[in-house]
């Protein structure tokens, strides 16, 4: 007859697991003995080294009693359930550890793939930290809610950048990031961009909001991104609705006569 310690020693188990194992039911707890000493057969051994097996493998412990009554077909059975289940658990876990490399490498947080090689043209295309982290904030927005559209919409963010007019209203917008809106030089930038949203509108009239379907709330959302960064955000805006633009990131041309009569 065996202590508790010599027990965990044939078992290759620590005390403190035989006694995890009494409080779990799944090992039976013997009388003491006169001198108050608990005593462990050859059965306790064996069955102890079959529990330790089960859990090494990986079985859940709410299973291991299940397994050790089963009879071979039902042994099987069950063995492949947690095979599947351990499976499972093995491909989040590689998942986990991909994100997690991607966080390691850079400005990786909440973005899927596409848009973090997105973030990373812009840095190799020179554009500073400040419109980095800019743009990221607001992809990651869009991610969350349209996380299927994201790579058409990477797609064509990254045409886009192979025009130089596109460049260059990009480079107006960092020149312009530090302005007040007091500013004398804020209407020649809004006539600017007016300019180029009428030539970019005419050579290209597809809709991309109802295309990419952003809603109210998310255009909101991503207005208050730019609002926010630029200090002439707001009269920027006033002065593109001025000049027929209405909007930041659903921009929709609008009729300034119409608009004009309608407050004479």
């Amino acid at each position: 007859m065996l202590t508790i310690g010599r027990l965990a020693a044939y078992a290759g188990v620590t005390v403190r697991a035989v006694h995890f194992y009494h409080q779990r039911g799944l090992l039976a707890e013997p009388a003491r003995d006169a001198s108050g000493y608990r005593r462990y057969d050859a059965a306790a051994v064996v069955e102890l080294i079959r529990i330790r097996t089960l859990a090494d493998a990986g079985v859940p412990l709410a299973r291991v009693s299940e397994l050790l009554d089963a009879g071979p077909a039902e042994f099987a059975s069950a063995v492949s359930d947690i095979d599947r289940r351990l499976r499972a658990e093995i491909r989040a876990k590689q998942e986990h550890r991909r994100r997690i490399a991607q966080l390691a490498a850079g400005d990786n947080l909440a973005l899927p793939p596409e848009a973090v090689e997105y973030v990373d043209h812009l840095r190799k295309l020179g554009f500073p930290d400040r419109m980095i982290n800019l743009e990221r904030d607001a992809w990651i927005l869009v991610a969350a809610q349209l996380p299927k559209q994201m790579p058409a919409l990477m797609a064509l963010k990254r045409t886009q950048l192979d025009s130089p007019a596109v460049l260059a209203i990009y480079n107006d917008l960092l020149a312009a990031a530090d302005w007040q809106p007091d500013d004398p030089r804020v209407p020649a930038l809004a006539d600017r961009l007016a300019s180029f949203l009428d030539t970019t509108s005419a050579d290209d009239p597809r809709d991309y909001d109802e295309e990419f379907d952003l809603d109210d709330e998310l255009v909101d959302l991503l207005d208050s991104v730019f609002i926010d960064a630029l200090p002439i955000a707001r009269r920027l805006l006033e002065m593109l609705q001025e000049r027929g633009w209405a909007g930041w990131t659903r921009l929709e041309r609008i009729d300034t006569h119409n608009t004009d009569a309608a407050d004479c």
